[in-house]
């Protein structure tokens, strides 16, 4: 099941969730690879193209592997999946909407600072 207002309920406490700077650096390299995997998904299906699906297949499984363990570096966790339609879910809206979303409106800057402690 798709949760009810996703990207509300996502950003409400995304910045919570992203405090580790190498996990704030981290998915500065996932979600692009993220988003060009699924780019390169679309494309590879639309032109049957196998080698093209692998590398798109690729992409999004190392996207996931890397953000896992940078999500596993976090203090407070996100909260667990309720199941395959939730995960993909949640997923696909944090590369495509949220974190881009926590880029632009300045959040991951004032995070990565923040991460880095006071300054003298």
């Amino acid at each position: 099941m798709i949760r009810p207002n996703l990207f509300a309920w996502q950003w409400s406490d995304y910045a919570a969730k992203h405090r580790d700077r190498e996990n704030l650096l981290i998915h500065l390299v996932a979600v692009p690879l993220f988003q060009a995997g699924t780019v390169i998904l679309v494309v590879g299906i639309g032109v049957l193209s196998a080698l093209g699906i692998g590398i798109a297949v690729a992409c999004l499984a190392a996207a996931l592997v890397i953000e896992g363990r940078g999500h596993a570096r976090e203090a407070e966790t996100p909260a667990p999946f309720d199941g395959p339609l939730d995960f993909a879910s949640r997923f696909v809206a944090e590369q495509w909407i949220t974190f881009p979303r926590f880029v632009l409106t300045g959040a991951w800057r004032r995070s990565f600072r923040a991460a880095a402690g006071p300054r003298p």
